[in-house]
């Protein structure tokens, strides 16, 4: 019974087993990691360069545009974070399809052939005759042998090894992160309407000194923040203000809004922060 050859599979299987399936494998999926290590980077970036401008101590702030237009007859100023009107950056890969095939062939032939010829011819002659007393004879002997002998073998081996891998990355604009809706959120409460002469208000024009004498005084200024520092309390004589009140004249507390003042006599003052300007009149 002839002997199957096994070569042919044992080197098809050794060569499966040589493929760098982790690399084959692996090494897509650690660009598509990097890439999207890329694209948080690009993100961060974009908010911090576009949105975000530095504060005295080291920190960020966010950067706010102004919009000017008319309301009721005056002219203010809509305040909002730039990052709620600009389309922030969020790419992420949202599938990854690898198609990988290998094509393995191994073949063997082998071909042998024996051929064998052995041709042996032995003959003999005689030949007598008389004459006259004469005898001859004649022996004649000839003997042939030829041996051949052919061998031939043949073996072919064809081995090869081909595969294939098709990546298809699938990328999109990812929804945004809890944490930066949240801050968008944050920011979007502080979209405000500002007077491009800032704002002063007072609690009460009319003050009783009977009734304390006292009144809340709050300022913002042109960029829509409280600025209590910049509020000065002055006399109020001739329709303009005179000298700028001191402790003899009244008490006041600040706080991060504005300033509570509590006047001891009375008379016409007036509170005045920026380009704006409000008379209190202080009675018994």
């Amino acid at each position: 019974m002839a002997k199957i050859d096994t070569t042919p599979s044992t080197v098809a299987n050794n060569a499966l087993q040589s493929l760098p399936f982790g690399t084959l494998i692996g090494g897509p999926l650690s660009a598509c990691v990097e890439a999207q290590k890329q694209a948080a980077l690009t993100s961060w970036e974009f908010i911090r360069d576009v949105g975000l401008t530095d504060t005295e101590d080291g920190g960020k702030k966010a950067i706010y545009v102004n919009f000017e237009y008319r309301k009721d007859g005056h002219s203010v100023t809509l305040s909002l974070p730039l990052l709620t009107i600009v389309p922030i950056p969020y790419m992420a890969i949202r599938e990854i399809d690898i198609a990988f095939k290998a094509r393995i062939s191994a073949a063997s032939a082998t071909s042998q052939t024996d051929k064998k010829s052995t041709a042996m011819e032995m003959g003999m002659k005689s030949n007598t005759s008389v004459n006259i007393g004469i005898v001859k004879s004649s022996l004649e002997l000839s003997t042939s042998i030829s041996s051949k002998k052919d061998s031939t073998a043949t073996r072919e081996s064809k081995y090869s090894v081909e595969y294939t891998m098709d990546v298809n990355v699938k990328a999109g604009q990812d929804d945004m992160p809890a944490g930066m809706a949240k801050v968008l959120e944050m920011l979007n409460t502080s979209i405000d309407s500002i007077n491009t002469k800032g704002e002063l208000n007072v609690s009460n024009q009319v003050v009783s000194l009977k009734d304390g004498g006292s009144t809340y005084i709050s300022y913002k200024n042109t960029e829509g923040y409280y600025a209590p520092q910049d509020i000065k309390l002055y006399k109020y004589e001739d329709f303009k203000p005179k000298a700028e009140l001191t402790s003899t004249d009244l008490q006041k507390a600040a706080d991060d809004s504005g300033i509570l003042c509590v006047f001891k006599n009375e008379g016409f003052y007036c509170a005045k922060a920026g380009e704006r300007m409000l008379v209190i009149n202080v009675t018994k």
